[in-house]
């Protein structure tokens, strides 16, 4: 059996009387889409954090690439080659497009000092920030303040930062929030094409797009992982239709 990139087990976490995540376990396997879905306040955001070390379990276990990395901090797991994408945008909106990208390559080169001297000719910083500009279709983008994008380039962006940091596996987190149809179908052929490149763990609401994506669908419900399975599997899931797709049993 393949090893996974990612493995996660019995994590739990409660605040006060709040069982957020309830013995959660999953893994994300070379080459996969696995999607993560769930009702609003299911726990996704928090079994997220949770995985991107941006919150501390109670219990339970992390493993990514084989490395125990429960107790480490986000910038750490970045730079293993976890990268996520956010629910609500994290850019640095007062900065272009194309610099929001050149942080990320700096901080992949562990020299965030540099931004105190001239970067607008350091290819080694503009080279590779506008190749990802180019791959999410930004590149014509480049110098437009992240604030004065659409939301849909927002998320575009987002998604150049994060291959910017060469991950090993991506953590997205409802990446088609807030985009039209178009946007959302655009993004979906992108992201079917990224897998090749590293796994996604994908958290979405947009079922067209869990169900056109995902190899396998994990469903969480009051922070407990009900079912995991191809989708076929889960659309015929008895539990998950009542609890969440909203079918009779």
């Amino acid at each position: 059996m393949v090893e996974p990139v990612l493995d996660v087990k019995g994590l739990e976490k409660s605040f006060g009387a709040l069982k957020a995540t309830n013995g959660a376990s999953l893994d994300l396997r070379p080459g996969e889409i696995h999607a993560l879905i769930g009702p609003n306040g299911a726990g996704k955001s928090t079994l997220i954090n949770q995985i991107s070390g941006a919150l501390a379990p109670d219990a339970g276990s992390i493993r990514f690439l084989g490395t125990d990395i429960t107790m480490l901090d986000t910038a750490r797991r970045a730079r293993m080659g976890l990268a996520r994408t956010f629910q609500i945008s994290s850019l640095a909106q007062e900065f272009s497009a194309l610099r929001n990208v050149m942080l990320a390559v700096q901080a992949r080169q562990g020299t965030s000092l540099r931004f105190f001297r001239p970067v607008a000719s350091d290819v080694s910083l503009t080279e590779p920030a506008m190749r990802m500009l180019s791959r999410v279709g930004l590149a014509d983008r480049a110098n437009v303040p992240a604030a004065a994008l659409s939301h849909g380039e927002r998320r575009q962006l987002e998604i150049a930062v994060a291959l910017a940091m060469e991950p090993k596996a991506f953590l997205l987190d409802e990446p088609m929030a807030g985009m039209g149809p178009e946007g959302s179908k655009a993004l979906t052929g992108f992201l079917d094409g990224l897998r090749r490149e590293a796994p996604i763990l994908l958290v979405e609401h947009d079922m067209d797009a869990v169900f056109a994506l995902a190899d396998r669908v994990s469903v969480l419900v009051y922070g407990r992982i009900i079912a995991t399975g191809s989708v076929s599997e889960i659309r015929n899931d008895p539990e998950v239709r009542r609890a969440y797709l909203g079918e009779p049993a």
